[in-house]
This record gives C-alpha cells, structure tokens and sequence, in this order.
C-alpha cells in the first residue's frame, strides 16, 4: 500500500488555515468581497478584513476599486481554471449539501491540474469523528479517487506526457509505475467508479465518481470521505447510487448554463 502522503498537523492553527483557505479562494475563484469570505470562513467580517489585509501586503492578493479582492501577483492562475471552478463551485454546492444529508460523511468536488488534484470544494459531515474539509488541498492526481477517475479519461498518450520522466527529474521518487498505474485505470474505467483506501492519507476511506460536462467530457470528480472505521463494503453500492445521482444532477445543471 501507498504511504499516505497528508496527516493532519497535531496543533493547528486556525488563523494560518483561515489565511491559506482564503488565498485559496482568491486563485480559484476569481474574486470574493470581505463579507463573502467572512461568511466562507465562518468569521467575523473583521477577522476576514484582516486576513485579507495581510494578503495584500504580501502580494497574494489585490483589491479593486470596487472593494473586491482578486489574487494578487503571487497566486496568478490561468483564465481558463478560474472560469472553469468559478462554474463548477457554486453549481455543485447544493448537491454537496444533499448529498451529506443523505450520507452524512464528508464530500468534495474535486478537478484534476497536469499530475495534481485539487480540492475545489468540500462540505464536512456533522458526525464528531469526520473528515475534516480538503477545501484547496492538492494532492497527486493518481493517490486520490477523483484523481484516478480524471486520468482514465487520458488516452495512453496523454497519460505518457502527464508523467513524462523529464518532468520528475528533481523528484523520481513521485512518478507512479505507469504500467501499473495504466492497469488499475483500465480496471476503473469498467467499474465506472473509484475506492481510496489510506491512499492519500492514513485512517481515510474515499469512493468517487466522474462529473462531466455536456459534450460528455470529464470535468470533475465527486467524492464521500469518511473514517477508515466506520467505511462498510458492503454499503459500496449504495454510496457509489448516491454519488452517481448527485453527479447526474450537477451535469443537468451545467448543461443549463450559458
């Protein structure tokens, strides 16, 4: 098994994690006000004016005329990202929400950048032993469910250029066996759904489907965290019916806009 590659620090400290999550937001999305990330982040409009403060003055972010915060220098991102996240976000929100109604363990919405997987959204269980939010976390594309998901869509040409050897000269140790790695994507192709056991990180259980656009290409990835010891196989089927009705849902909602 794969060493798990996240653990949770043992002191973490909020006002750090409240200033990451909101760069985070900046780069992905495009632009949020001081009440926008307050509300995000749970606090209060002054702590979030602060934060966003802070940002500025370190470049991570810019505010416009209009009192609008945009990512500033630091976390400049390609148009085309912001506005594919700008879409997906707030169109899969709802059906995040219903979906850990009905499960009651944390979900995510997950897209896939070159070799890597971002976390573009994260609703957590109400359950006292969760898995936290994975909001902006990033993590190798194939050590995560939508990840693996996203790279079956790749012909096997593709998937060659993602993990070309010059691109992990400095860091060998990262690039996946791809003979292994092509075999385990067949395999997911026909299951039409993936299983993360202590992956990505130790004592996390995660199932994923695929969220496409359309014109029927993969988009997305929607995933169910939960502890390892409250995950029963025997449930698979019905988390994977869950997860499949809310991915047909959002695609119904993005096939609808402009």
């Amino acid at each position: 098994m794969d060493k798990p590659l996240k653990t949770p620090p043992p002191y973490p400290i909020a006002s750090v994690d409240h200033a990451l999550r909101a760069a985070t937001m900046l780069q992905l999305e495009g632009g949020a006000t001081v009440s926008q990330v307050a509300e995000r982040l749970g606090v209060a409009r002054s702590t979030a004016h602060r934060i966003l403060g802070m940002l500025v003055y370190r470049d991570f972010a810019v505010q416009d005329d209009d009192r609008t915060y945009r990512a500033g220098p630091v976390l400049e991102l390609a148009a085309h990202s912001r506005s594919l996240v700008s879409r997906l976000r707030p169109a899969a929100l709802p059906h995040l929400r219903r979906t850990v109604d009905v499960l009651d363990e944390t979900v995510n919405l997950i897209v896939r950048a070159g070799d890597t997987a971002r976390f573009i959204a994260s609703v957590e269980s109400a359950q006292t032993l969760r898995v936290g939010s994975r909001e902006g976390m990033v993590f190798p594309a194939h050590r995560t469910t939508a990840g693996l998901l996203l790279l079956a869509e790749l012909t096997d040409e593709e998937l060659e250029e993602v993990y070309a050897p010059e691109r992990y000269r400095d860091r060998p140790g990262e690039r996946p066996d791809l003979p292994q790695l092509r075999t385990e994507l067949k395999r997911l192709r026909r299951a039409g759904f993936a299983v993360n056991r202590e992956r990505s990180e130790r004592g996390l259980v995660a199932v994923g489907v695929t969220v496409r656009d359309a014109a029927g290409t993969a988009v997305a990835g929607l995933s169910v965290s939960m502890p390892g010891v409250r995950y029963d196989p025997h449930r698979l089927q019905s988390l994977v019916a869950v997860l499949e009705a809310a991915a047909r849902a959002l695609e119904a909602d993005l096939a609808e806009q402009p």
